[in-house]
């Protein structure tokens, strides 16, 4: 690789201390534990405090939900809040199917029109030109991530379901099959 930075590549819906080891020995970037009821992926907020606590100093924690109020119980525990509206929080990652208004305020742009559902649709040409740190979510795997860098060269990826044997139990050969995917040599080299 050149001097580029390579691409930030996020594990999320993570819910048992041996997932987040997973992902530190993988060398995944940062984690996301999903903090809103409507979820399959649901730690409870008492539950969410202990695996960000079991993950601190080890690698980022995303606290996940689909609205800030969800967060509420455990925002001060993470170090980035990812939700599905815009709040005034210094922390925080907005996850959106649309252009965000100010893209400067925040501290991520998540793309991902699936609302966490996992299914992969064509990602619109604009998500290329939001400024910032933008992240492609939403459906991806080992098979399409690749191609999603290379077309958008997105600041990171975010992988949930794909790398599941069911909703919430990760699987840490896919997990290390994503991550080299998304880390292919030579792609950031152009």
């Amino acid at each position: 690789m050149s001097g580029q930075q390579s691409t930030f590549v996020k594990v999320c819906g993570l819910t048992q201390e041996q997932q987040i080891d997973w992902a530190v020995e993988l060398g995944y970037d940062a984690i996301g534990i999903v903090v809103t009821p409507k979820s399959k992926r649901y730690c409870p907020p008492a539950r969410a405090v202990e695996l960000a606590g079991y993950a601190r100093g080890r690698i980022p924690v995303f606290a996940v939900a689909l609205t800030y109020d969800e967060t509420a119980e455990v925002a001060e525990h993470v170090d980035t809040v990812q939700i599905y509206e815009t709040a005034d929080v210094p922390n925080l990652a907005l996850a959106s199917g649309t252009r965000p208004e100010r893209p400067e305020a925040l501290q991520y742009f998540f793309y991902d029109a699936s609302a966490g559902s996992g299914v992969f649709a064509d990602i619109p040409a604009w998500v290329a030109e939001v400024p910032g740190k933008v992240v492609i979510a939403g459906g991806l795997d080992e098979h399409n991530v690749a191609g999603v860098i290379e077309a958008f060269g997105p600041y990171g990826v975010d992988v949930s379901s794909s790398v599941e044997t069911a909703p919430g139990v990760k699987s840490r050969e896919k997990m290390a099959a994503f991550i080299a995917a998304a880390r292919t040599p030579g792609r950031d080299s152009r």
